[in-house]
């Protein structure tokens, strides 16, 4: 699918291909969880018929509304709010998991997914020093270059910082609540998590 982000950049628009590549065919209906000003909720609203987009934050959920589109904003809690189980046929998040508890976060997504149905997840995790000094200096030359060559959007959204979990915590956390998936670490400082859930 062709991104369309209005040449907006930054860290998290970098890995939206990862989560709109893994939009399965025939997808229905698609859930943002974190959505923030809606250009990801945009981006699946191309692929996915009936897109819905959650997020706590007031200021970006009206930003998002102002957007001439069909996506169905909800100003609400992704944790508690009344969805139907097994509901969604792809759910994704970017930079969103590190503002909740991680591990209900992935339970809750695994939980609203339909059969067949598959989550996509970009995140933050926290780098651990010496360990990931290699990824931290490989990250910063790379972001450089994007930056001197497409900008910088810094987006509107509230930030959380630092991230709770660490890179090796958040693996074993998708392992275990979420069996199957598919996690790699990226080099601008984020992580993807794609799984699908089985049929029956």
């Amino acid at each position: 699918m062709t991104v369309k982000n209005g040449g907006r950049w930054n860290n998290n628009i970098h890995y939206h291909p990862r989560i709109l590549g893994a939009v399965p065919e025939g997808a229905q209906r698609g859930l943002d969880v974190g959505c923030g000003e809606g250009m990801l909720a945009r981006e699946l609203r191309r692929a996915v018929p009936h897109v819905t987009a959650i997020d706590l934050d007031a200021a970006s959920i009206e930003l998002g509304r102002a957007y001439r589109d069909d996506v169905d904003y909800i100003l609400g809690d992704f944790l508690n709010h009344p969805f139907e189980p097994a509901s969604f046929d792809v759910i994704a998040s970017v930079a969103a998991l590190h503002h909740m508890d991680g591990a209900t976060g992935l339970a809750r997504m695994r939980d609203l997914l339909r059969p067949g149905g598959v989550l996509a997840v970009v995140g933050l995790a926290r780098n651990t020093l010496p360990n990931d000094l290699p990824h931290v200096l490989a990250g910063v030359t790379v972001g450089a270059v994007h930056r001197a060559r497409k900008g910088l959007w810094h987006h509107p959204s509230p930030i959380v910082w630092p991230p709770p979990v660490t890179y090796p915590e958040m693996r074993a956390m998708a392992a275990e609540i979420l069996p199957g998936s598919l996690y790699r670490r990226h080099l601008l400082w984020r992580y993807s998590i794609i799984w699908r859930k089985p049929q029956g």
